[in-house]
């Protein structure tokens, strides 16, 4: 059972020291019980009430770790069912498969699609997660492959797919530095799956014939200490897995089932020999609760949706998106260059400045912090009125980067031109268009006075 704030704190130090930037010890009880921050960041908790308040306060649904460094994959750590209840935390995993059957030019082209396609989205990188390698021949097939997945995706993170034990121990041998996920645990195997993600320290993959068959399997595994597991329920059609995974997140949130209180695996490349039918499949398991799915290919037109659909699921929905307050040059502007201002909510910060670098006009764009609320939004609130928009162009230093004294500002904020020459008696203010898409030719056509 989960501990509460106070009982957090009666295991403090009550030093209230500030070290990890909460004011008063209280405060940071009632952040760690709200799982808002880790224990670990109090610097004066010994081990064991470390590891007393950790397993206490630990998610339903464990979080693991795939890969090393910055670009290691982090699954699970979730603990609510709906994403408006609080929020969820990591994002599906999409991964493609490889199998030692596959020809080199298979190979390959499938790890430069996973290199080439990344895409930005205000702001965010997004892009595939993981690659899975899959044996199907013998032990020296499949560590040429790895070598190979290696040598030309050196950020991915693996999966090791084999059910001999033998032949995943030849593998880990060559890449367990790279903490690959061991697919996977069987009936059959289990013991000696078990024994190599101990020794290799990697998370294992539980796969059962069927749910009750994988809680087996997981409560075995989880009386042998191992606690990084991944669930595969062994469904192999929508339905099948749609209603496991389901189950999983259900008995891990409610019922505080421990076998099933793991991340999650799902193979839409094995349940469609299509690949619009593996996105279709895909896109009904990132949102039900697959932690990581994995695809035979990766193509742009399917995997881009996936992308947004992940994207739009796992952002926060209490947060709003923002950019940094801050002066931002757009091709390359000089002292003769306008000077626009917008708020900092990220949708409309992209939006403005696609269209100020489609238009090929030197510009200078002020991001006044608004809290991440749109224009209008900011202004009603009060964050974007005349006095602080003054005071942002006061300090941004934008007067030593131009000649000129006039500052465009959105058509929707016509009303406030003239508070705005109050504040800024030196500047004259410009209306500038409602509709992004106008700015283009606005700018074409604009002259300093």
């Amino acid at each position: 059972m989960a501990l509460t704030g106070i009982q957090i704190l009666k295991m403090l130090p009550k030093k209230n020291c500030g070290e990890c930037k909460i004011p008063t010890c209280l405060a940071f009880a009632m952040k760690v019980a709200a799982g808002q921050m880790e224990i670990g960041e109090c610097p004066y908790v010994d081990d064991e009430v470390k590891a007393t308040i950790g397993e206490a306060s630990a998610p339903p649904i464990r979080t693991v770790k795939i890969g090393t460094g910055d670009d290691a994959f982090v699954v699970g750590g979730e603990t609510c069912l709906a994403r408006h209840e609080k929020r969820f935390e990591h994002q599906t995993g999409i991964g493609v498969l490889l199998t030692t059957e596959m020809d080199e030019a298979a190979v390959g082209s499938r790890l430069d699609n996973y290199n080439k396609l990344s895409y930005e989205r205000v702001g965010v990188i997004m892009k595939p997660d993981l690659v899975a390698v899959k044996d199907l021949t013998d032990a020296a097939a499949f560590t040429s492959l790895i070598k190979t997945v290696i040598d030309k995706a050196p950020g991915a993170n693996i999966i090791l797919m084999s059910e001999s034990a033998a032949n995943m121990k030849a593998a880990l041998e060559i890449c367990s530095d790279r903490q690959p996920l061991i697919y996977a645990a069987t009936a059959d195997n289990y013991n000696d799956m078990a024994a190599l993600a101990k020794d290799f320290k990697c998370p294992l993959t539980v796969k059962g014939v069927n749910l009750d068959d994988a809680v087996h399997i997981s409560e075995e595994l989880s009386k042998a200490g191992l606690k990084d597991l991944i669930i595969d329920s062994g469904a192999r059609t929508l339905r099948a897995a749609f209603e496991d995974n389901i189950v999983c997140r259900r008995a891990a949130i409610n019922k505080k089932y421990k076998p099933l209180g793991f991340p999650t695996i799902a193979f839409p490349c094995e349940m469609s020999d299509d690949l619009m039918m593996e996105a279709m499949i895909s896109s009904v398991l990132v949102a039900k609760y697959a932690g990581m799915i994995i695809l035979s290919d990766l193509q742009g037109d399917t995997l881009f949706p996936l992308f947004l659909e992940r994207m739009n699921l796992f952002t926060d929905p209490q947060r709003p998106m923002v950019v940094e307050e801050d002066i931002y040059p757009l091709n390359g502007p000089d002292e003769n260059s306008p000077v626009i201002i917008t708020c900092n909510f990220s949708l409309t910060y992209f939006i403005v400045s696609g269209e100020i670098e489609g238009s090929k006009v030197p510009s200078w764009l002020l991001i006044k912090d608004t809290e991440g609320l749109s224009v209008l939004t900011a202004w009603a609130a009060g964050k974007f009125g005349a006095d602080l928009i003054a005071q942002f162009m006061k300090k941004s230093g934008i007067e030593d980067k131009v000649k000129h004294r006039e500052l465009l500002i959105p058509g929707y904020l016509a009303n406030i031109k003239g508070e705005l020459e109050e504040e800024l008696p030196e500047w004259t203010i410009t209306i500038g268009p409602r509709e992004a898409g106008h700015i283009p030719a606005f700018l074409k056509e604009w002259k300093p006075s």
